[in-house]
């Protein structure tokens, strides 16, 4: 898709706010640019920042046998975050650095077109939910946002960190496995019928 190419040059260009010049890449998202489901986290770790890929440390990992439990191949899926730079330390990005990155998630969303989108953790949820939801409150409750169903749920780091809350988390990833494969069936149906035209 030349749009997101252009958009992924423009991340990798991008000098809005200072994460950039203490991140060694732009981890700009990856997967299937027609997905039917996104996921989003908060921001590139260490790991991602060496690869210049989203969620290939161990949250990562954690994330990909979520994905696998539920059926799900990672390609199938498209993968990005709030922020495209590492912040230091792995501290949670401000609101400006949130606000200077957004217009790149918002227009990754308008040209995948998911009909799912997960949160994954706080800063994923309260950008794209609102500024003051709390994931602990608003953890496995649908959302809506146009045409989208938006999922919020632990990141997988917090799942590393507190063990208690993979078994919530993965009842937050049943249902968005149920709505997928109901979307997924949709999808084909109407595949099918539009051969059966010609």
């Amino acid at each position: 898709m030349e749009e997101l190419k252009a958009l992924k040059e423009e991340a990798l260009a991008c000098q809005r706010c200072n994460l950039r010049a203490h991140a060694q890449r732009v981890v700009f998202g990856e997967g299937n640019e027609k997905a039917l489901l996104m996921l989003v986290g908060e921001g590139p770790g260490a790991e991602e920042d060496r690869q210049g890929r989203p969620f290939v440390g161990a949250a990562g990992e954690l994330l990909n046998k979520i994905l696998e439990a539920a059926g799900i191949s990672r390609e199938e899926v498209y993968i990005g975050n709030v922020v495209k730079c590492r912040p230091p330390n792995n501290r949670v990005p401000t609101r400006e650095e949130v606000a200077a990155c957004r217009t790149f998630l918002d227009r990754q969303i308008e040209l995948i077109k998911p009909k799912i989108i997960v949160c994954l953790g706080a800063t994923a949820a309260q950008t794209l939910i609102g500024p003051d939801v709390r994931i602990t409150k608003i953890r496995g409750l649908w959302h809506e946002k146009g045409e989208i169903k938006i999922m919020p749920t632990f990141h997988p780091a917090a799942l590393l960190r507190d063990p208690t809350k993979k078994r919530p988390a993965w009842e937050d990833f049943q249902k968005v496995r149920d709505l997928y494969f109901a979307l997924k069936k949709e999808q084909e149906v109407e595949e099918f019928e539009q051969l059966k035209l010609f």
